[in-house]
């Protein structure tokens, strides 16, 4: 009970920055999501140690637990639509395939830099 308790205050918490998120979005007028304000001032907060990763850490992980759920609804919704089962299906499949294979791609060269970047100040 104490763990649903303690997940459900971190999820509160974590909400919190969404609606900062959407606000600050709302009175820039930028052509950026509100929900990625907020994922960025959570980020600044836990960079500046305004926040302790402790306090949204075990919500994270549920949701990160919990992700594929979020998506099902989508997936049923284009059901609804069988021109994307055709060519337009096709043509959607092929950017979703290039796109992750090119983030996996930048990803791993990012990854490979930073992991030699401390190897070097290390030696």
């Amino acid at each position: 009970m104490k763990y649903w308790f303690t997940v459900a205050l971190q999820f509160i918490l974590i909400n919190v920055f969404f609606g900062a998120g959407l606000v600050l979005q709302h009175l820039t007028h930028a052509p950026i999501p509100g929900s990625i304000f907020g994922l960025l001032l959570l980020f600044i907060a836990l960079k500046w140690n305004v926040i302790k990763l402790q306090w949204v850490e075990e919500a994270g992980k549920w949701l990160l637990a919990e992700l594929l759920l979020f998506f099902i609804p989508a997936a049923v919704g284009i059901v609804q639509y069988p021109d994307l089962a055709g060519w337009e299906g096709i043509r959607i499949l092929l950017i979703i395939v290039v796109s992750t294979v090119s983030v996996m791609a930048v990803t791993g060269v990012v990854a490979d830099r930073i992991a030699k970047r401390r190897k070097e100040e290390a030696a």
